[in-house]
């Protein structure tokens, strides 16, 4: 039977993963098997810069962590050698780079995840990566907006035009 200070450390682990699962957008469970060390380190890394927070936890601890936010059913994937990664801010940066990396790695494989309180299967999570960044929607949106202001310049400069020829002749 494990000892009381054991007990808590776990009980303690759970609270932290059901915090940061609580105050995410967005959270992606992988199986990091086939992963080397210098492969880890990168993706930690790339994770770390884009607000991403990643850890292995032992799945039993991350299957009650799941339970108590209302995640039940990613507790369906929790089997072999998985890691959770949560993102605070950016639904879609912890998938874009987990799928970077499973489609670069064997074995490492997306699971499921969530965003938005929703819970995604491994099929959601691909979507999920492929969605277009922030950034890049508000590029679009931005080229867009100034593509018809310029169609009204042109079309008011027209009008100027045509009434100052009217005016002169």
């Amino acid at each position: 039977m494990p000892s009381a200070n054991v007990l808590e450390q776990k009980k303690q682990l759970v609270a932290n993963l059901v915090d940061r699962m609580k105050n995410s957008v967005a959270g992606v469970i992988v199986c990091y098997q086939g992963i080397t060390v210098e492969n880890d380190t990168a993706l930690r890394a790339e994770l770390r810069k884009a607000g991403v927070e990643y850890s292995v936890i032992k799945n039993t601890l991350t299957k009650k962590a799941c339970e108590e936010v209302g995640y039940g059913k990613l507790g369906e994937v929790l089997e072999g050698m998985t890691a959770v990664a949560t993102s605070a801010e950016d639904p879609v940066a912890a998938a874009k780079i987990l799928k970077k990396y499973a489609d670069k790695v064997e074995h490492f494989e997306l699971k499921a995840g969530y965003v938005d309180g929703e819970v995604l299967d491994a099929a959601g999570v691909t979507a999920l990566a492929e969605l277009p960044s922030k950034e890049q929607l508000v590029a679009k949106m931005l080229g867009s907006l100034q593509s018809s202001l310029y169609g009204l310049a042109y079309v008011l400069q027209a009008y100027i035009d045509k009434q100052n020829e009217e005016t002169a002749a």
